[in-house]
């Protein structure tokens, strides 16, 4: 959620109406700084009360009941071989308990027994690290240890495993005699896992060879001397129409690096939560977000979470990444978790934003923007005594964002300096921006983190937030100048967010075949990234591996083009009048060639021939606007569009319906319902329709999981022509559907067609992906195991 709750929305549209009219209009034409001047004391004391009580539905503390619930849940389903959510509910149990307790070890030993029987090794023995280092009870040490030496003669570490297992003896050594059932238990193992280690010793196991023949092919990359993390084929321009913007300074091939950028800042959204397996609805979630399966300092995906020393809610890959993020920004941010949350992702960056910056620079900055009021709400100006566009070092050094040796850095200078467009948001949206920065301010200054926001005490002295008497009065002049620069950062946002995506797994996952969809993980200021400019027809694809962002051309680009991002819209996906209403957020008109192609003749778009309805009766195209007639002079059937469009509706109910007997592992009853969908569709949409072949995707799908992959791939190859048409044939959308159809073919041991589609999906997927991409690893490991099976099979096939 990018913006604050809607109650909270509510609140400040109710101030809003509230004031005096002469001070509305005041607000409306005021500078930031003035916004802050006048809206300052605009925040009652009741708002307290207000955010109070919404921080309640989305606590972020930790909470003893919560941690025995979940401690006590895992178990359950351990105890049922649910070793995959048991890790989940033990790590949202591990997250509730303070840090060095008993309890918080042996959430971490619960979680290592799980872990091991995942067959993850490495991370299993780092969860008996933390069990052993938080003060695991000494009289349960035995048993961990024995999983420490069966991991290590697991991954093959004879004499790790013995030392181990010495420790274990000398244990047993000095606590005396032990006669229990569970203590028999330990001898009887420990003699047992010796014996292993002494068989593996007298026999060893030859050495697995390494996949050779996979090679990962390396990327030419050449710096550009004046833009941070860009190729040296680009070039930073300046134009009053433009603005600041990326052009070719020489001829660009497809998939060739651009540029490679990490975020200067980065919040994970929590995004839509998902019931664990077998967990039912209680009173603490069982659910599971983005935030419990991401880390959420680089964004590496978790198995094992580190949870944060101070809330339940931020979790981390490491304790190295956690130690990193509590010295960046935690430090501030814990004991405001449910305040964020509350208030939004774009409020969370803002605040992110400052803290990583300093209050030096953020000072530095604020004050320089005070010299020009003109240039607050158009830094560009500045550039507009230029006679030509800045491509020389003396230009450069005049773009807003460049430092003084013309270089622009992704940087907070950068940062910055991208427009806020302070004139063109409503006042009523600026208006709920100031209240809600204003609210994390005066709640820093009342739980006395105001020195540590000032970057003025040592990090041991963070530990907990100071008390402090101060309430929600006046802000100092220092806490002033940071709500400025939050206000400006959040103001930003709404053209310069940037989404993290990654390919996220959707349906069951214990299919053979991964279907995986882009998803938005986390929200992000790429300063070099947001230079580019928006098309709807692009010709640059961008990927991300963590918080890395990496542009690749998708298309040759010759030299003097300028380089075009989509900012969401897309040619190929929405027509042109709703590409043109999504675009006002960015508050432009779109004058790209696909915008002035369809605007400017009366040829229908791409999208609008092929998502098209047909006629009920005959199956021709039907034509109009709200009166839709058969183009088949002798039917003559007229039909309305809203009629067609509310079947369109309950034929995507029934599909979500059939997509859910698949998740509950009724794939019988799924094929059943989508043949019916497939059948009905067929007499009101045209046989190109995107949701023609989403359906073909679906039941390719349910047959793959049937282990059907004749079938399977029947259905698939059904959807590739529609996503052929609507995409084309060298679009993302395009590599990601053949590495589906590679994967069924390569299960069915199709050998030569699977490995001409492993080929097709490299040469795209590459393009877009670029060669180190998990996509690219993959379909080169199917097709080594391909080219390694005997000549009689691949004769056969």
């Amino acid at each position: 959620m990018a913006l604050p709750v809607e109650e909270w929305r509510r609140y400040a549209a109710r101030r809003w109406a509230a004031l005096e009219p002469v001070l509305r209009e005041r607000l409306a034409a005021a500078s930031l700084h003035d916004t802050l001047r006048l809206g300052c004391g605009l925040l009652r004391p009741e708002a307290a009360a207000v955010l109070r009580r919404l921080c309640r539905r989305t606590p972020a503390g930790k909470e003893p009941a919560a941690a025995r619930f979940y401690r006590e849940e895992g178990n359950r389903l351990f105890g049922r071989r649910h070793y995959g959510t048991a890790v989940r509910l033990y790590s949202q149990a591990a997250s509730h308990e303070p840090p060095g307790s008993p309890e918080v070890s042996v959430c971490f030993a619960n979680r290592s027994a799980a872990l091991f029987h995942l067959r993850c090794f490495e991370v299993c023995l780092e969860d008996i690290a933390r069990a052993e280092s938080h003060g695991y009870p000494d009289r349960l040490l035995p048993k961990v240890l024995l999983r420490k030496a069966e991991c290590l003669l697991c991954l093959g570490r004879l004499q790790d495993a013995a030392d181990a297992l010495s420790v274990v003896e000398n244990k047993i050594a000095m606590d005396g005699i032990m006669t229990s059932p569970t203590h028999q238990t330990v001898l009887k193992k420990l003699s047992q896992l010796k014996i292993k280690i002494h068989e593996k010793e007298s026999c060893p196991e030859p050495a697995q060879e390494t996949c050779g023949d996979i090679q990962r092919k390396s990327e030419n990359w050449e710096e550009n001397d004046s833009i941070s993390g860009a190729s040296s084929s680009l070039s930073l321009n300046f134009d009053t129409e433009r603005g600041r913007h990326l052009v070719a300074s020489q001829d660009i091939l497809p998939g060739q690096s651009l540029l490679k950028e990490e975020a200067f800042v980065s919040v994970l959204c929590p995004g839509e939560s998902h019931l664990l397996q077998d967990s039912s609805e209680t009173v603490w979630d069982t659910r599971v977000t983005n935030a419990d399966l991401y880390c959420h300092r680089c964004l590496r995906q978790l198995l094992a979470s580190v949870p944060c020393r101070g809330c339940s809610y931020a979790k981390y890959c490491s304790q190295s990444c956690a130690d990193m993020a509590w010295e960046q920004y935690h430090r501030t941010e814990c004991s405001l978790g449910a305040l964020l949350l509350t208030l939004g992702v774009f409020c969370h960056v803002a605040l992110r934003t400052v803290l990583l910056a300093g209050f030096a620079e953020v000072s530095r900055l604020v004050k320089r923007s005070h010299d020009d009021d003109k240039d607050l709400h158009n830094p560009e100006a500045r550039c507009k005594h230029l006679g030509e566009a800045p491509d020389t070092r003396a230009g450069t050094r005049s773009i807003p964002g460049c430092n003084d040796n013309g270089q622009y850095q992704s940087s907070y200078q950068a940062v910055f300096n991208l427009l806020p467009h302070a004139e063109k948001h409503s006042p009523e949206h600026k208006f709920l921006c100031m209240l809600s920065v204003v609210a994390i301010c005066k709640q820093l200054q009342e739980a006395g983190l105001e020195a540590a926001v000032l970057n003025q005490e040592s990090s041991e002295k963070w530990s907990k937030p100071k008390t402090c008497e101060k309430t929600w009065g006046e802000l100092s002049p220092e806490l002033k100048t940071m709500a400025e620069a939050m206000l400006r950062h959040m103001l930003q946002l709404q053209c310069n967010a940037q989404a993290i995506t990654v390919m996220q797994e959707s349906g069951s996952g214990d299919s053979a075949v991964v279907n995986k969809k882009p998803m938005r993980l986390a929200t992000a200021f790429f300063p070099v990234l947001s230079l580019l400019n928006h098309s709807c027809c692009p010709n640059i694809s961008v990927s991300f591996s963590g918080t890395a962002a990496t542009v690749r051309a998708s298309q040759p680009i010759p030299s003097g083009q300028e380089i075009f991002h989509c900012y969401g819209p897309h040619r190929c996906r929405m027509r042109v009048a709703e590409r043109q209403q999504l675009l006002s957020q960015y508050f432009f008109k779109c004058r790209c060639q696909a915008c002035l192609d369809e605007l400017e003749s009366d040829v229908k778009s791409v999208v609008s021939m092929r998502n098209s309805f047909c006629c009920p009766s005959c199956r021709a195209p039907v034509q109009g606007e709200e009166m839709l007639c058969c183009s088949n002079e002798a039917c003559a059937i007229s039909v309305s569009r809203e009629s067609l469009s509310r079947r369109l509706r309950d034929l995507q109910q029934q599909i979500k319906k059939a997509l859910e007997l698949l998740r509950d592992r009724k794939a019988d009853q799924a094929i059943k319902m989508l043949l019916k969908c497939q059948m009905d569709a067929g007499n009101f949409l045209s046989p190109g329709h995107l949701l023609m072949g989403e359906m073909e995707d679906h039941l390719a799908q349910v047959y793959a999981t049937l282990g059907k992959w004749q079938e399977a791939a029947r259905h698939l190859e059904r959807s590739i022509e529609i996503v052929e048409m609507h995409h084309g044939p060298s679009s993302v959308e395009m590599g990601h559907e053949l590495f589906k159809l590679a994967q069924i073919l390569f299960n069915g041991f199709a050998v030569s067609e699977a490995l001409s589609t492993i080929q097709r999906a490299e040469e795209i997927l590459s393009v877009h992906c670029g060669p180190q991409s998990t996509q690219i690893q993959e379909l080169q490991e199917m097709k080594t195991c391909l080219s390694e099976l005997p000549r009689s099979i691949l004769q056969r096939t």
